[in-house]
């Protein structure tokens, strides 16, 4: 049975197909079911999306339908993120979709911290109280900063936002799990790419603590744009290229004690 799987997940185009059989296999080993759940992965449903989870940060998250999947290369900016990461820290995942950055910093952290997550997205909302919710966490519906508490103002240690950031004209070039399977809103950044990515930076600095750190993801090409909206919104940015997964990580830090 493994083989015919590996079979029709190589003649549908997937590159790894002997390791989504094996996930496949994990989900379900049913010969039925399992069957069932390859007929919709060839139908071109993202395998995250066919059996529920995605593996990211040495951790299981639930990925709902419909909701972004959380890729290997945003674990680039979670390890840098968890640096600065503590017991008693307060976490901020914005544009948070499954919730798998927030749930992988608190899950990591030397003790509870503080953690909030919030997206725009009902489903995501849904999938994301599904991961951080028993990590202690609240989630909230909204656009970026209105739907934190106010309470929150001044207070947040470590923000992380895996930023749409995929300019509007490019969306087409988009591969088809991610273009016809996850929501637009979690894809398109806008003409340059960098309007929700602008935005945050605009508005952390009210938000971070004395010291506080900001983490956003950006195309390489993308990353002294993403700089000079971190330093125009009062903070001292840096950037982090990492080549083998050619992704980079925009930071900015608070002016305070770090």
């Amino acid at each position: 049975m493994t083989d015919e799987v590996v079979a029709r997940l190589r003649a549908a185009g997937c590159v790894f197909a002997e390791e989504e059989a094996a996930v496949l296999r994990d989900g379900d080993p049913d010969p039925v079911r399992l069957s069932e759940l390859v007929a919709r992965r060839v139908s071109g449903l993202p395998l995250e999306h066919v059996v529920g989870w995605a593996w990211f940060g040495g951790r299981r998250v639930l990925v709902d339908p419909g909701v972004f999947v959380p890729r290997r290369r945003t674990e680039v900016l979670v390890a840098r993120a968890a640096a600065y990461v503590r017991g008693g820290s307060v976490v901020v995942d914005l544009c948070c979709g499954s919730g798998a950055l927030g749930a992988v910093l608190a899950a990591g952290a030397d003790g509870p911290v503080e953690l909030y997550a919030a997206d725009v997205d009902p489903a995501a909302v849904h999938c994301a109280r599904r991961n951080v919710t028993p990590l202690g966490g609240t989630v909230y519906e909204g656009d970026l900063y209105d739907a934190l508490p106010p309470s929150l103002r001044g207070r947040v240690d470590v923000l992380v936002a895996n930023v749409p950031y995929v300019p509007t004209g490019e969306i087409g070039l988009l591969p088809a799990e991610a273009r016809l399977h996850e929501a637009p809103v979690a894809l398109d950044g806008g003409a340059d790419g960098l309007d929700v990515a602008g935005r945050i930076a605009a508005g952390a600095g009210a938000w971070l603590a004395p010291g506080g750190r900001v983490f956003l993801e950006c195309g390489e090409h993308q990353s002294s744009a993403a700089a000079a909206a971190l330093r125009a919104g009062g903070l001292t940015p840096s950037l982090h290229h990492d080549d083998d997964l050619d992704v980079t990580v925009a930071s900015g830090h608070h002016p305070g004690l770090s």
